[in-house]
């Protein structure tokens, strides 16, 4: 859209993959499988559209550790989110990255979202045939955790699974733009919607894997910030790592003292753990390579795109029906 402001020239916005190492990948790999009836729903999203939507280098060259998918949040994409900060700093530290760009920017029914997170989990699984580390941010934690509840495969294929801050049980914000009519994906994170009511019927950290929740008090967007932590997941806030420390709604995908904790998490069985963070940790910032000026650059560019598309998207009267399998 014209009102959508653009990432600056120059140093800051680091190119995450070409497009051709996706081809390659999606070459090597052969047919994606959907799942069967028996390991969940058939994914309704056309194939080609979900490889598209995959962005993997061409080779996966640290077989010592497992990959990781980086999923964005509302109103974003990929390269916007993590391309400038996660996705270099965590290849310099000797991972494997991926990511996935979400349709309409994460403003449609997350349902159909997060098929794509599954074939994208699926997908590096059968590339490297390694259990997939996965990292959330806002909304992005939704499609991950609906994949993981309805598709049992997924959950068998995920070790951890980082969640910053999660709107695991809706927040004000999305009640407030959901007056009138607003974009589907709102419509389910509002606190009291069907979709947060089947997302969190029962388990809500189902299987074997390693859940962990960071959320900082002071985010603007996750109100209330209690929405974060989920039952039966390692719940860390921020302001209990570093006392009075201030992170933002989107200062979370470039937080110093978050990235430690997500680092943790990788490199070890199990949840983070604050207490292995290395003696000054609450010193720095930002995360390696990050200047001040560029994070406040592009928090406002993050911050851009949020207006632009909560007034021109698309929007409906009312919450997207659930699907089939998650009415029971």
């Amino acid at each position: 859209m014209s009102s959508r402001w653009k990432p600056l020239s120059g140093r800051g916005w680091r190119p995450v993959v070409s497009s051709l190492a996706a081809v390659v990948m999606v070459a090597l790999l052969g047919p994606a499988q959907t799942a069967s009836a028996a390991d969940g729903p058939a994914l309704s999203t056309p194939v080609a559209t979900l490889d598209a939507a995959l962005h993997c280098p061409a080779t996966f060259a640290h077989p010592e550790r497992e990959p990781v998918l980086l999923v964005h949040g509302t109103t974003t994409t990929y390269d916007e989110t993590w391309g400038w900060g996660y996705t270099p700093a965590l290849r310099a530290d000797g991972y494997d990255v991926c990511g996935v760009d979400l349709p309409n920017r994460s403003m449609g029914d997350i349902q159909v979202a997060s098929e794509y997170v599954v074939h994208a989990v699926d997908r590096i699984y059968a590339a490297t045939g390694r259990k997939v580390d996965v990292i959330g941010h806002s909304q992005g934690n939704m499609e991950l955790r609906w994949a993981a509840k309805w598709w049992p495969h997924v959950q068998a294929e995920i070790d951890d699974m980082i969640l910053l801050a999660n709107p695991g049980r809706g927040v004000t914000g999305g009640n407030l733009f959901c007056v009138l009519s607003c974009a589907p994906a709102l419509h389910q994170f509002s606190m009291g919607s069907n979709f947060l009511a089947a997302l969190n019927r029962d388990d809500q950290t189902p299987g074997a894997i390693s859940y962990t929740s960071v959320y900082s008090r002071t985010d603007e967007a996750i109100i209330p910030f209690t929405s974060a932590p989920m039952t039966g997941a390692k719940n860390i806030a921020l302001q209990d790592v570093c006392f009075g420390r201030v992170v933002t709604h989107f200062g979370l995908v470039y937080d110093s003292v978050t990235y430690l904790l997500v680092k943790d998490a990788l490199s070890h069985s199990g949840t983070a753990d604050p207490g292995r963070l290395p003696f000054g940790k609450c010193l720095d910032v930002n995360l390696p390579g990050i200047t001040v000026g560029e994070a406040s650059t592009y928090s406002a560019v993050l911050a851009g795109n949020f207006s632009a598309e909560i007034l021109n998207a698309t929007k409906v009267a009312t919450e997207p029906a659930l699907k089939p399998y998650a009415l029971s």
